[in-house]
């Protein structure tokens, strides 16, 4: 035993103990992960808030749907002086109310003002009220490069629309107003808006499922440029190029297109649903949301081989440079006996550094709210790590050529010597009941309002008041599915066959990332 007397080395003690206890914080541990020698920590959830199923954006449209990807634009993040945190966040909805069928829907982007308010003292016994608050701000309407409307129509199986300096674009032919009434027809660039990155000058990069494309969108929200990704991600039927997904709209249900599935390229609804930034702005990411058709796709568990591409965006046009694979997890589905294991599709990606390690969120699907009784808890909905440090760049003539494939169509299993990304989980897991009961939330049981929703498809990162501390902010996708509906400007109601109301619920986790991470804002 060490004896000490003197009163500042007794003072000196007390601060190196002091200094020696964690934060409140950094002392709860949820989910953690340890990913190339580096440990990523879920510490609590933090916030939880929601917009109604039937809120409407500044057009009399549902606002809906905008889970599909969301941004914070990091120069307004902001922590108050009462301890709140203050910014702005950009959020796209896909294609439109589609549940029943495609429509004639203009893409567009949302801007809300959010607000994050401490809930420190909230408990499972004291559950706290919302406490992360979406205001409405604006909307931006998409347009194509001559500026007419953009729609979330199914894109047409043979053809689509051409404009000087653009690679072939899908492209929707539609009768009527496009909703199943009276009107003139007309064709127009089908876009499927998955991923949104905001730009340094206020633009923006979306990447979008028809394509499966990148868009550059100018901050009015025409398209000034388009990123066509190598020809094996081009889908195909009958040996042709076909942008068509199999989701015929409202007003012509029975068309069909023939094969329903692509026999290589992109599987329906799965294209480049991730996209994120390097933190310097320079390079952007793009992933498949699973394996491409020839590479396992669209068959679970097969299609477990989603591909990354990167591009240098500091050129113009943009450069591709670089290729790699990230195996996709695989989870249990108990509804099934004979094929119980399936591929976890992940829905987006960040960048914590320029070169990566990335977020990624991977999830199971036809679980949560929305979903029958039996379906209520989901078996796996995660925000997961992955570093390509060591990942092969696949990228070559011969694996990005219309015949290329680096995984066996039937297994899915991957060429030798190829690596994959290193795949690293779990991390934030969306299902910890004992987290979520925190807001009075819960995975499984009754489908009532405190049930998660199935979908969530968007990742945001914003620094914490701790050290290496930050809040994910997901969002999730309610596809507008309510029974106060509204397309076309307000003039096309609907209410969703399901007979649910979804709110777009929002979820915040306070994480503790490594000391070098520099998430992209």
């Amino acid at each position: 035993m060490v004896s000490i007397r003197h009163p500042l080395v007794i003072l000196q003690a007390i601060i190196l103990l002091v200094h020696a206890i964690p934060s409140s914080h950094s002392a709860n541990v949820v989910n953690q992960t340890t990913c190339n020698g580096q440990r990523y920590i879920y510490e609590e959830l933090a916030g939880y808030g929601f917009v109604p199923s039937n809120a409407r954006d500044k057009y009399g449209d549902t606002l809906g749907g905008f889970g599909s990807s969301i941004a914070v634009d990091g120069k307004s993040w902001k922590k108050r002086k009462d301890g709140r945190y203050t910014g702005i966040l950009w959020a796209i909805p896909d294609r439109g109310w589609n549940t029943q069928g495609t429509l004639n829907y203009q893409n567009r982007v949302h801007k809300f003002a959010v607000t994050l308010s401490p809930a420190s003292n909230s408990s499972a016994t004291a559950p706290s009220s919302p406490n992360f608050r979406l205001k409405y701000l604006d909307s931006i309407l998409f347009t194509d490069p001559s500026g007419q409307p953009t729609t979330g129509l199914e894109a047409d199986a043979q053809g689509g629309l051409r404009y000087n300096g653009f690679p072939l674009l899908p492209a929707a032919d539609y009768t009527g107003d496009g909703f199943g009434g009276p009107g003139p027809g007309g064709k127009r660039v089908s876009v499927d808006s998955e991923g949104l990155v905001l730009a340094a000058d206020g633009s923006f990069w979306i990447s979008d499922e028809y394509g499966p494309y990148i868009y550059h969108i100018s901050s009015t929200g025409r398209i000034l440029s388009a990123i066509q990704p190598p020809p094996a991600y081009l889908p195909r039927r009958n040996g042709s190029v076909s942008f068509s997904s199999d989701t015929p709209p409202i007003y012509d249900p029975d068309r069909a297109v023939i094969p329903a599935d692509t026999e290589s390229g992109r599987a329906n609804n799965q294209g480049l649903e991730g996209l994120t930034v390097s933190p310097d702005g320079r390079k952007l990411f793009a992933l498949t949301q699973s394996a491409l058709d020839q590479e396992g796709g669209p068959d679970n568990p097969a299609r477990r081989q989603a591909r990354l591409l990167e591009y240098d965006i500091a050129k113009y046009p943009p450069v591709y440079t670089a290729e790699y694979i990230v195996t996709l997890p695989l989870y249990t589905d108990p509804t099934k006996t004979k094929t119980p294991h399936k591929v976890a599709a992940q829905s987006e990606i960040h960048a914590l550094g320029n070169n990566g390690p990335f977020l990624v969120l991977a999830r199971d699907s036809g679980f949560g709210r929305g979903q029958d009784e039996d379906k209520s808890a989901s078996n796996y909905r995660r925000v997961d790590v992955f570093d390509i440090t060591a990942a092969t760049n696949i990228r070559s003539m011969t694996d990005d050529g219309a015949a290329g494939a680096i995984a066996s169509p039937a297994t899915g299993e991957l060429e030798q010597g190829i690596t994959p990304a290193t795949y690293c989980s779990p991390f934030v897991d969306f299902n910890v009941n004992a987290a979520l009961a925190r807001f009075g939330l819960h995975n499984g049981g009754a489908q009532d309002g405190g049930l998660l929703n199935e979908k969530w498809e968007s990742l945001a990162v914003v620094p914490a008041a701790g050290r290496d501390e930050y809040f994910i902010i997901s969002l999730s996708d309610n596809d507008f599915i309510t029974q106060d509906g509204y397309m076309n400007g307000g003039k096309f109601q609907y209410k969703d066959e399901s007979g649910f109301d979804l709110d777009t619920q929002a979820l915040v986790f306070r994480v503790k990332l490594p000391r070098k991470a520099r998430p992209a804002s």
